[in-house]
C-alpha cells in the first residue's frame, strides 16, 4: 500500500472497492501508476475515455477554453453550449438538448421530461416501465429506476413512478403498461447489468408498443452512444428512433458532462422547470465539441466495428480453449465475458499483476471497455496477457 493508498483509507467514504494501483498518468491506451509501471487499460474509466487517456484534441480543447471562459451562469449564451447542441442534432434524430454533468443527471432529466409529458399529455400518467439488471445512475431515483436489488436494498423505501420489468421482453412490458405508464426506458444494450444484448427485433416493438399507447421511449445511452457499439448512437443498430434519449461517458472522453435529447414534441420543458448550474459549461461543452468532432470526422465508430470484430473472434478463440469462459457477448467495443463460476475477481487481480486493466462487472463476469481508439496490436497484447491468466488458472484448478 503506497502512500495515496494509506490517505485514501483514513478519509475517503468506503462507496467502492479498489484496485491496489494508484494512476498518476496516462496516454492513449496506458497509463502508469505512481512507482512507474506501465498498464494497458481496458476499462478506459469505465466506457468514458473514448478517444484515451489525455488525447491532443482534448487537451488543446481544454487548454484553449480555459484562458478564455471556464464557467458562466444558463442565464446567459455561450458559444461551445451552442456549438455542441447544433453538433448533436445534426448528427442524430433528436431535436432539443439540455447539458448536465453527467449520465445520472441525464436520466434524471429525462424521467423529469416523461413525467412532465404525461402531466400534460397523458392526464397525468407519471410511471416509467425499466427493466431487471438495468442501471440508469446513483440518484435515489434512479436506484428505483434501475432494477437491481443490490442497488436498491440499502435505500428502502424508493421513490413512487418506476416499475422494473424482465429485460428483452415486450410481453413483459406489455402487462406492466397501464394509464399510468408515461414511458418506457432501456438501454439499447444493458452495460453494467452485465452487457446484455437484447434481441435483434426487440426495440423495435418496443418502440411498436409505444406508439400504440401513445407513450414515450426513453433510450439511455450513457454507454452505448457516441461509438462504443459501432455506430455513432446504438439506436442506429436497431432501426428505431427514440423520443428521448441521453449521452454521457464518452461524450466528454473524460470531461465530466451528460446530455439530454428530444424530439420536438416531447421537448416541452419550461423555463424555470428544470436546470443546471453546471451544466452545459463552457469548459465541458468545449471539450466535447472536439470529441464528437473527432469521433465523426475520423470515423471512430466504424473502425469500432471492426476492432469489436476482431476483439470478439479473439474472445471466441479462448471460449475454445478454457472450458470454464461459458459465454462471449456484446456489440463493438462494449464486450463481456461470462465464466461458469465467480472467479471474476481473482481473475481481474491476475490480469492486474501482469500489468492489464479489466472490469469485473459481475461475480463471474469480465467487461471490456477499451478507448475507442485502442488499436489490433493492443487488441492483440490483452488477449495474450488475458490468455497467460486463463491457462495459470486453469492449470492451478486441477
Amino acid at each position: 500500500m503506497d502512500k495515496w493508498q494509506e490517505l485514501e483509507a483514513k478519509y475517503f467514504m468506503r462507496t467502492v472497492k479498489r484496485l491496489r494501483v494508484t494512476l498518476v498518468r496516462g496516454r492513449g491506451c496506458r497509463v502508469w501508476d505512481a512507482s512507474g509501471r506501465e498498464y494497458l487499460d481496458f476499462v478506459g474509466g469505465w466506457a468514458v475515455n473514448s478517444l484515451g487517456h489525455c488525447h491532443p484534441v482534448l487537451t488543446r480543447a481544454i487548454r484553449d477554453q480555459a484562458g478564455k471562459l471556464i464557467q458562466a451562469s444558463n442565464q446567459y449564451y455561450t458559444v461551445p453550449q451552442v456549438e455542441l447542441a447544433e453538433l448533436l442534432v445534426k448528427n442524430s434524430c433528436l431535436e432539443r438538448v439540455f447539458f448536465c454533468n453527467s449520465g445520472a443527471e441525464a436520466n434524471e432529466g429525462a424521467t423529469k421530461l416523461a413525467r412532465r409529458y404525461g402531466k400534460l399529455h397523458l392526464k397525468g400518467a407519471y410511471e416509467i416501465i425499466t427493466t431487471h439488471s438495468s442501471f440508469h445512475g446513483r440518484t435515489l431515483a434512479m436506484v428505483a429506476a434501475t432494477g437491481q436489488h443490490k442497488f436498491q436494498d440499502p435505500y428502502i423505501p424508493l421513490p413512487d413512478g418506476f416499475v422494473n420489468v424482465e429485460y428483452n421482453s415486450i410481453e413483459a412490458i406489455k402487462s406492466a403498461v397501464s394509464d399510468k405508464t408515461c414511458a418506457v426506458m432501456l438501454e439499447p444494450i444493458q452495460g453494467e447489468g452485465g452487457v446484455n444484448v437484447p434481441a435483434d427485433d426487440y426495440l423495435k416493438k418496443v418502440r411498436a408498443l409505444c406508439d400504440e399507447k401513445g407513450i414515450l421511449l426513453i433510450l439511455d445511452e450513457v454507454q452505448t452512444g457516441l461509438g462504443r457499439i459501432g455506430s455513432l448512437f446504438g439506436y442506429q443498430q436497431y432501426g428505431v428512433e427514440p423520443d428521448i434519449m441521453t449521452l454521457a461517458k464518452g461524450l466528454g472522453s473524460g470531461v465530466p458532462i451528460g446530455a439530454l435529447m428530444a424530439k420536438e414534441r416531447a421537448a416541452v420543458f419550461q423555463p424555470g422547470e428544470h436546470g443546471s448550474t453546471f451544466g452545459g459549461n463552457p469548459l465541458a461543452c468545449a471539450a466535447a465539441v472536439a470529441v464528437v468532432k473527432y469521433i465523426i470526422e475520423n470515423d471512430i465508430p466504424g473502425k469500432v466495428m471492426k476492432l469489436g470484430e476482431y476483439f470478439t473472434a479473439g474472445l471466441l478463440q479462448m471460449k475454445q480453449e478454457f472450458p470454464f469462459i461459458t459465454q462471449v457477448r456484446g456489440r463493438g467495443l462494449l464486450l463481456a465475458i461470462e465464466f461458469s463460476t465467480d472467479i471474476g475477481e481473482q481473475i481481474t487481480d491476475a490480469c492486474l499483476e501482469r500489468r492489464l486493466l479489466v472490469n469485473r462487472v459481475k461475480p463471474n463476469a469480465l467487461r471490456f471497455i477499451p478507448p475507442l481508439i485502442v488499436t489490433k496490436s493492443e487488441i492483440d497484447e490483452g488477449l495474450g496477457i488475458l490468455r497467460e491468466v486463463f491457462k495459470k488458472w486453469q492449470v492451478e484448478r486441477k
